[in-house]
């Protein structure tokens, strides 16, 4: 029997936008991956402006709703922990290939990670390729100290979406390209990144 290929992303999605959607989407196929999970971090150290972790998740589950192929992890751990995360996702997809999609700004700071060799070691990775990081993606990854069994490269077709850009749209009422219709709807009726000033 095939082995299962499991998606794992791991962020913050705060909120969830079209160029995450479109990531994992994009990653299914270029990874020949069976699901992809999103699995939303309760906390990120120095991040401001972050809505309640059930609030964030259940915009993905709004997101990811017409996908059948995306799904959602609620991790209790605080964030993402090699030591603590990682067994557990073991665990959880026994008998299958866990390979980890991140962004190319996570990528640049994946050698700082605790545990960094466990995650590496025998692991594929999907990176997507963010606007202006096309060229160091090679040195990137020359400086991680083990080498994944595979890197697949994925230029997003959503480069220029942001978290940032699309809370301020919410802010102020604004369109801006990438906000999902489901998300804008739930912000608004749950009042999220409203500022009174």
């Amino acid at each position: 029997m095939k082995q299962r290929r499991i998606g794992i992303y791991s962020g913050t999605f705060n909120p969830v936008h079209a160029g995450h959607v479109s990531f994992a989407l994009q990653a299914l196929k270029g990874a020949k991956l069976d699901r992809v999970y999103l699995m939303p971090e309760r906390y990120r150290p120095h991040k401001i402006d972050v809505a309640h972790y059930g609030h964030r998740v259940a915009m993905i589950r709004q997101a990811i709703k017409p996908h059948r192929s995306l799904g959602i992890i609620e991790n209790s751990d605080i964030t993402f922990s090699v030591a603590k995360t990682l067994p557990k996702l073991i665990n959880q997809f026994k008998d299958a290939k866990l390979v980890f999609l991140m962004g190319s700004d996570t990528l640049s700071n994946l050698p700082q990670w605790e545990g960094v060799n466990h995650l590496l070691k025998g692991s594929e990775l999907v990176i997507g390729v963010r606007e202006g990081d096309e060229a160091a993606i090679t040195s990137w990854l020359a400086a991680l100290p083990l080498k994944p069994s595979a890197v697949h490269l994925i230029t997003s077709l959503k480069p220029a979406v942001s978290s940032t850009k699309i809370r301020e749209a919410l802010r102020r009422d604004e369109h801006t390209d990438g906000i999902l219709p489901s998300v804008r709807r739930y912000s608004n009726r749950n009042w999220l990144y409203i500022s009174l000033a």
